[in-house]
């Protein structure tokens, strides 16, 4: 998935409020970009780390800038927009480029599930059990090459494993994939110690027949794209 527009490095001054980040351009102008995470952005918000930012001359946005990468030491960088792990997994799936998703022709977005939900993806194809495909965005790493999920915690992402687990008990795939959003990991957790709730309804949906897939992104200032699976620690 390429940007729509090339990025721009930047340096952070400080997020708040959930979706707003100040900002100082390389021409030591400030700016205040919006950030596509609502999340803690755990070890991503700290004064004066560099960033990259799209801009925009949309005028139906308020904010001329957007949030989408932080830059770490030896040119690895973490993806914080949230919504571009959807983007990018939906070019995979259609060229086939997940190999365990990969019989599937048909990907729906968006689709309806369960207790007023929606699944991120669902695949269906002729002579095989439709395939629910639940995806969350890893950013967090507290140890050097292990990323974890959550960052915080997350009551909705409980409420999804248990929908999987539903959709698994009656005949369906389910399938919870991370897609890790930083270069510099090769290996994967739950962070049970932030929220414990979460890494035990995991092992119940795991029980239950939800699968797990684990996938890295290639990222640079240019584009976005699915890298190869990675094992659990």
């Amino acid at each position: 998935m390429k940007f729509a527009t090339p990025l721009i490095p930047a340096t952070l001054i400080k997020r708040y409020k959930r979706f707003l980040a100040d900002c100082r351009l390389e021409d030591g102008s400030e700016i205040t970009a919006h950030c596509a995470n609502p999340g803690s952005m755990l070890g991503l918000k700290e004064p004066g780390i560099r960033i990259w930012l799209e801009p925009n001359d949309d005028p139906k946005k308020k904010l001329k800038y957007g949030w989408r990468l932080v830059e770490h030491q030896d040119e690895h960088f973490t993806g914080v927009d949230t919504s571009v792990p959807n983007r990018a997994l939906k070019e995979a799936l259609i060229n086939r480029e997940i190999p365990e998703l990969a019989a599937y022709d048909t990907v729906r977005p968006e689709v309806k599930y369960g207790e007023n939900s929606r699944i991120d993806f669902l695949l269906t194809s002729r002579g095989l059990p439709d395939c629910y495909v639940e995806v969350k965005s890893v950013t967090l790493s507290r140890r050097e090459g292990l990323a974890e999920f959550p960052d915080s915690v997350t009551a909705r992402g409980t409420k999804h494993l248990g929908e999987l687990s539903r959709v698994a008990e009656a005949g369906h795939r389910a399938v919870m994939l991370y897609l890790v959003q930083r270069t510099d990991c090769s290996r994967f957790a739950l962070a049970e110690d932030i929220d414990p709730a979460y890494a035990q309804a995991f092992e119940v949906a795991k029980a239950a027949g939800v699968e797990k897939l684990i996938y890295t992104t290639k990222i640079s200032p240019q584009e976005i794209t699915i890298g190869p699976a990675i094992a659990e620690a």
